[in-house]
């Protein structure tokens, strides 16, 4: 029997994911850095689109006039546009993306200070998450913004963890949703469901409620290879988005800690955490309640879960991290975690994965009788 290529059918019958037309310069089956702060840099970014992917650099949740996040964030796309031979080629969009947190309460500011950066540098698409503190406040915040970069004429994913989510995304404008499970390595929903149930029902939502509309879908949490790939493509996503494994690559802005405590995880499942402790004990204050995150479990929430009391756990986090004692640093990462074992360059991940997701749907096509 002749080996199928499952992305290409007869030239009649040619089906075109829309997140191809969206990005033709990607390469299907497709696959996106996820826009991690302190991670997500120029340099990765642009790694990711050159090797048919479609990178995202973090721009963050402070939207203050003149933050350090805003000026961290024009130096990394500035940085993407040279890395893509595009610095001569102002007027030429880079095809990276940008990721943004609306959680902040100067999220009301974006079209003031972040949409002129944006228009500025011209990235190919914007990646909103984590309307709030107040949902209904927040969603009209996230729809008022959405509609701004629309008439910029920016490409809208929305990264929600829920069905409702998903539809209130559709509704406000969202050319894209990011489907993220609890599988997913740092913030997301504090209730909700992994992709294999998530991804399924917010498709066919998708295709029962806006069936008249083109969305995309991709899938997101715990997916590090390319068999997390081809399930789901399987599942109903038209690609996927990966953070913990870009964590690890060579462009990557992780600190040394963060790459050692993913290179030595097992059974993610186990060795991971999802809860606010995290937070807590960062002492980060701009995610409401509604979220939490999911992150290697380090010292510091061994003695959480040993009974260990907060202030006496923060003394102790403090005083390591005064002495450059890394080994109670928080370290986000998803379930998946235990796949990733090498440090290698962002393009070649991307061919890894793709590969072995092609490999593995050929495989799979074996099961399904053909006719002679």
């Amino acid at each position: 029997m002749d080996k199928i290529n499952p992305f290409r059918h007869k030239p009649q019958t040619i089906i075109r994911p829309l997140l191809s037309a969206l990005f033709p310069a990607t390469t299907q089956p497709l696959i996106i850095s996820a826009p991690m702060l302190g991670v997500s840099t120029g340099r990765l970014a642009a790694a990711v689109s050159s090797a048919g992917g479609l990178g995202f650099v973090a721009g963050g949740y402070d939207f203050t006039p003149g933050s350090a996040q805003l000026g961290t964030l024009s130096s990394e796309l500035a940085v993407a546009r040279e890395a893509l031979d595009l610095a001569d080629r102002p007027l030429t969009p880079v095809p990276v993306g940008v990721g943004f947190i609306l959680c902040h309460a100067s999220a009301s500011r974006f079209e003031e200070t972040a949409l002129p950066l944006l228009v500025e540098h011209s990235p190919q698409a914007v990646w909103l998450f984590a309307p709030g503190p107040d949902p209904a406040e927040g969603a009209e915040v996230q729809g008022g913004i959405v509609a701004a970069l629309k008439h910029a004429g920016f490409t809208v994913f929305i990264q929600v963890g829920s069905v409702g989510a998903a539809r209130q995304a559709v509704k406000d404008g969202a050319d894209v949703i990011v489907a993220q499970g609890v599988d997913a390595g740092g913030h997301q929903y504090a209730k909700g469901a992994g992709v294999i149930s998530l991804v399924p029902e917010v498709r066919s939502m998708l295709d029962e409620e806006f069936a008249g509309k083109e969305v995309g879908l991709v899938a997101a949490g715990g997916i590090v290879d390319g068999r997390g790939l081809a399930a789901a493509l399987a599942l109903g996503a038209e690609g996927v988005a990966m953070g913990t494994r870009f964590v690890v690559c060579h462009e990557s802005g992780a600190p040394e800690y963060r790459r050692k405590a993913i290179l030595g995880a097992v059974d993610g499942g186990v060795s991971t955490a999802k809860t606010t402790f995290h937070d807590e004990i960062l002492g980060t204050t701009v995610w409401p309640g509604f979220y939490d995150g999911r992150a290697v479990a380090g010292d510091s929430y061994k003695d959480h879960a040993d009974g260990v009391p907060m202030e006496e756990n923060r003394k102790k986090f403090k005083a390591a991290k005064e002495a450059g004692d890394d080994s109670r640093m928080v370290t986000w990462a998803g379930t998946g975690v235990g796949l990733v074992k090498k440090d290698i360059p962002a393009a070649n991940i991307l061919r890894e994965v793709r590969e072995e997701a092609i490999k593995r749907i050929e495989y799979l096509q074996s099961f399904v009788p053909h006719k002679k």
